[in-house]
């Protein structure tokens, strides 16, 4: 059996989105099957069950496909803190932070990790569907890609490209990816998928012929834009959702922060035809939105202090309608925020926060990993903690008068907790299902790429 990479001609391609749309496919002809990506770089991470942590990617992919989400499928994470840093996190555990410089002279250590890791998921399962990163040919960095170029190689996988129209210059960013790609590696690939295609495919049809004559790459399908606003994994994620909504209730205020983390916390809003979302990275009145959230942050104090700069600290500060604080943001609206241990930052810092909760924020070295049900504002919710922060007196909550906030991730993808909450705000909101809203839209969305993509091809390349 074959397990297939997807490789991207370049970043934002839609490797993840094919990536769980293959595998689904796959599932659905009667193969086990497992997403996997070698190196993953986002500040967008969740917890498994196990306490481990890996890209929020891998994680949707595996919930597409009902598969437990394990360390496994995305073995080496990096998340990026700034001034040159970046966390390396291995086998779902902080292994240490370190510079890119560094991180590429280590890299062969982290090659056997990946390899282990990917045995491990080809022995369990039928087939590994693996995502690539980026580009698989920076020609400069070949000996140091885990994710594409080692992956491939190494485990002989069937490779499928991925190529976004919508940024132009398609052709040639096929017919590069594929002349510089090894012959080895050429001699796998099994076919080009066309993404975001808009328009009249009529007119792309010379486009196929030239593909598939002249590069003597066959064309597996062209896949119309399709919308989807869910598993959010990188900052390109807010730039590509979309929303169209007559007469929305709620107008929600989403600050984005320089280090903005776990972007899929949005993600309900985004999708809920009541609520409308503008991200907030400038100056600019908060008075007329109905919610203020302060996300989640990779950098709790710097992207407190660019708070202050930006004007939008006082902003907040002097605001009397609601403001909900999640993970790193619920760390800001503590009077102080101590970084004593250098978690976060490459000196000892303390910086005063919003002051709306009595109490101090520690750094401690344990990162706190945990996915379990919580009880939280009177309700059993379900949700997940990534931080290093920590408070003596409100260790997972806080709620008084105009302000909210929680350690917690997930806490929209709780209807019980919005719908109750999104009602305190305005009495007219109505009711919104994002569990059921969650699974009939990868339902219909994988239904419509299925066809467009040669499944016959994609079949015959894994037996």
């Amino acid at each position: 059996m074959n397990s297939i990479s997807i490789f991207g001609t370049s970043s934002d391609s839609g490797k993840s989105t094919l990536t769980f749309v293959i595998a689904k496919i796959l599932q659905e002809h009667g193969y086990s099957v497992v997403p996997f990506k070698a190196q993953n770089v986002s500040n967008n991470s969740k917890v498994c069950e196990d306490g481990s942590e890996i890209g929020i990617a891998q994680h949707f992919q595996a919930q597409v496909i009902n598969v437990k989400p394990t360390y496994h499928m995305n073995p080496v994470l990096l998340k990026i803190e700034g001034n040159g840093r970046s966390q390396i996190v291995v086998d779902g555990r902080v292994l240490k932070t370190t510079t890119p410089r560094q991180y590429y002279k280590e890299i062969e250590i982290l090659k056997p990790i990946v390899k282990k890791n990917f045995e491990y998921l080809q022995n369990k399962y039928d087939i590994v569907v693996a995502e690539g990163a980026g580009s698989p040919v920076e020609l400069n960095l070949m000996d140091k890609d885990l994710a594409n170029t080692y992956v491939a190689s190494t485990f002989n996988t069937k490779i499928i490209l991925v190529a976004d129209i919508e940024k132009g210059g398609v052709f040639a960013s096929i017919y590069g990816t594929f002349a510089l790609l090894s012959e080895q590696l050429k001699k796998n690939v099994i076919g080009v998928v066309i993404n975001k295609f808009r328009g009249d495919l009529s007119l792309f049809e010379e486009g196929i012929k030239i593909i598939q004559d002249r590069f003597n790459l066959p064309v597996l399908g062209v896949v119309p834009y399709i919308p989807f606003n869910l598993g959010f994994e990188d900052s390109a994620s807010l730039t590509n959702y979309s929303q169209v909504k007559a007469n929305p209730r709620l107008h929600v205020a989403v600050i984005k922060f320089p280090k903005m983390s776990n972007y899929n916390d949005i993600e309900p809003l985004i999708a809920n035809d009541e609520v409308y979302v503008d991200f907030i990275s400038g100056t600019a009145s908060l008075e007329a939105y109905d919610l203020v959230i302060l996300p989640g942050t990779k950098s709790t104090i710097s992207d407190l202090k660019w708070l202050k700069k930006t004007g939008l600290f006082a902003s907040i500060k002097k605001r009397t309608k609601a403001i909900y604080g999640i993970c790193g943001g619920y760390q800001m609206m503590f009077d102080n925020i101590i970084d004593d241990k250098n978690i976060e930052n490459e000196k000892q810092e303390k910086e005063g926060g919003l002051g709306f909760i009595q109490d101090e924020i520690y750094f401690q070295e344990q990162k706190i990993l945990k996915t379990t049900g919580y009880n939280l504002f009177g309700l059993r919710l379900d949700g997940f903690e990534i931080h290093n922060g920590v408070s003596k007196k409100h260790q997972l909550f806080y709620e008084k008068d105009h302000i909210k906030g929680s350690f917690i991730h997930g806490i929209f993808d709780n209807d019980n907790f919005t719908n109750e909450y999104f009602k305190t705000l305005n009495p007219k909101y109505v009711y919104f299902n994002f569990q059921e809203y969650k699974k009939n839209k990868i339902t219909t969305f994988v239904d419509a790429i299925k066809e467009s993509l040669d499944i016959k091809r994609i079949l015959d390349s894994v037996s």
